[in-house]
């Protein structure tokens, strides 16, 4: 913008103010201007921040090679940019790393009670400070400071120019249109993005860049399985639908894809699937078809030859601590009555959530079944077999669900995640896609090798 002889990047000029105006986001790149202009100026942002001690992580906080690495791009990328590493591989113990170096006053931001609580504690042990918390019923402010997305959001004209530094966990979160004025509000010249799931399936994450910073490391789980993670299988059972529900299915399934040939409609992509429920709202017949498509999804989701398969994984690995994953509750209840196995759902409350996944590190419960509140930011190590009874085609929620069962731990040889599908339905086609959009290739361990290699010699 030009205002006489002056040109600032990023402002537009305000005539009721008689000033240049600019997102706090560009705060960085208007003070790199001025500076690189040699142009005298005040700097009144410095006078909100928090005031900050020396921050000094403790002597066991040490940072594994790759960790290093992934540190030192972030620092060399200008201190701006995301952190990609499968769950379970340390990301927070390199941010915990990276608040040290840049000795300034943080904001870490989360997606969920259970991480506010997690950072907090980890914050407090590893820095040797008190930690502030914006969440939960909590609102205090310290030189680092804990927030979930939806209390920064709301809090952002508030507290935007109060941090120097600001770290977004799971930070595929905050590009979807709400969330990502976290990022255009606040001033912190240095940014931090960590997460195990970059890429998101509606492509918002082609925002990150912008708002926090592209990715600067990346390594996939494969790269450290057997060292730093466990090694890990994916495992896929087909079940037949019976004859009822197999009748049925190809009805409901029938008006879905004839809605579709006879309006010429392709569903290739999440776009146009999401245009199709927008014409749900105005064209009946497209509302009968998607109803009929949900019905269809539903029964192949629920079918009783998986409920029968998860009876044979549930008898048959009794040593093992077992996930079960669905994509919807109703299937979470009835598997939670049938086997008396606990649940976790967005209603349960964190009391409870907390008290469930402790007996369940310990070994009192060997199962859990849940949605979708546990793919990602909980932290059960001992988990070693996950079953993915129903999801969505989203690779993000497979590579989340894959993740909570990396962790290594003394008592797990390998991790294994089964995913029961419904033969000759969409779930087949769905499977397919989360598979391939994940990347994800097993890595057994030399015991599991060892055994498949024993049972095709029974063979010949």
């Amino acid at each position: 913008m030009v205002k006489g002889n002056l040109r600032i990047p990023n402002t537009v000029w305000d005539q009721r103010i008689g000033a240049f105006r600019a997102q706090a986001i560009f705060y960085r790149d208007i003070l790199r201007y001025f500076n690189d202009s040699g142009l005298q100026f005040n700097d009144d942002i410095i006078g909100h921040l928090i005031p900050c001690p020396r921050l000094e992580c403790s002597a066991s906080t040490k940072l594994r090679g790759y960790q290093k690495k992934a540190l030192r791009s972030w620092d060399k990328a200008g201190r701006r940019g995301t952190i990609v590493l499968p769950t379970g591989a340390g990301k927070t113990v390199i941010a915990i790393k990276a608040i040290e170096l840049v000795n300034e006053p943080t904001l870490v931001v989360v997606p969920t009670l259970d991480l506010l609580e997690q950072w907090r504690r980890r914050i407090e042990k590893e820095l040797n400070i008190k930690a502030g918390v914006i969440g939960g019923g909590e609102n205090t402010l310290s030189a680092v400071t804990v927030s979930t997305y939806d209390s920064a959001y709301i809090r952002a004209p508030e507290i935007g120019a109060k941090f120097s530094f600001i770290i977004a966990d799971e930070v595929h979160h905050i590009a979807s249109e709400g969330y990502r004025q976290i990022a255009e509000m606040f001033t912190a010249p240095y940014r931090m993005g960590l997460t195990a799931t970059f890429e998101r399936e509606d492509l918002l994450h082609k925002e990150i860049p912008r708002l926090i910073g592209g990715v600067v490391f990346r390594l996939e789980p494969k790269d450290l399985a057997g060292s730093y993670l466990s090694n890990f299988r994916v495992d896929r059972i087909v079940v037949e639908l019976t004859e009822e529900e197999k009748k049925e299915y190809e009805n409901y399934h029938k008006i879905f894809t004839d809605y579709l040939d006879s309006k010429k409609i392709r569903l290739i992509s999440p776009i146009q699937f999401q245009r199709f429920i927008m014409r749900t709202a105005r064209d009946p017949d497209a509302r009968k078809a998607l109803l009929a498509r949900n019905k269809a999804v539903q029964i192949a989701f629920n079918s009783e030859s998986k409920i029968a398969a998860l009876e044979d994984i549930l008898l048959n690995n009794k040593n093992e601590r077992i996930l079960i994953f669905t994509q919807h509750n109703d299937l979470v209840y009835k598997i939670s009555r049938r086997f008396l196995i606990p649940f976790i759902t967005h209603t349960t409350n964190k009391e409870e959530r907390h008290q469930v996944l402790e007996k369940f590190n310990s070994g009192t419960y060997h199962a859990i079944v849940t949605s979708k509140v546990l793919d990602e930011g909980i932290d059960v190590p001992e988990a070693s077999l996950g079953v993915i009874l129903s999801g969505s085609g989203s690779s993000r929620e497979f590579i989340q669900r894959l993740g909570r069962l990396l962790r290594k731990s003394s008592q797990k040889e390998e991790a294994r995640l089964v995913e029961i599908i419904s033969r000759e339905t969409s779930e087949v086609g769905t499977s397919s896609r989360r598979r391939t959009k994940s990347k994800i290739a097993s890595v057994p361990s030399k015991k599991s090798i060892e055994n498949k290699r024993q049972q095709q010699s029974k063979l010949f």
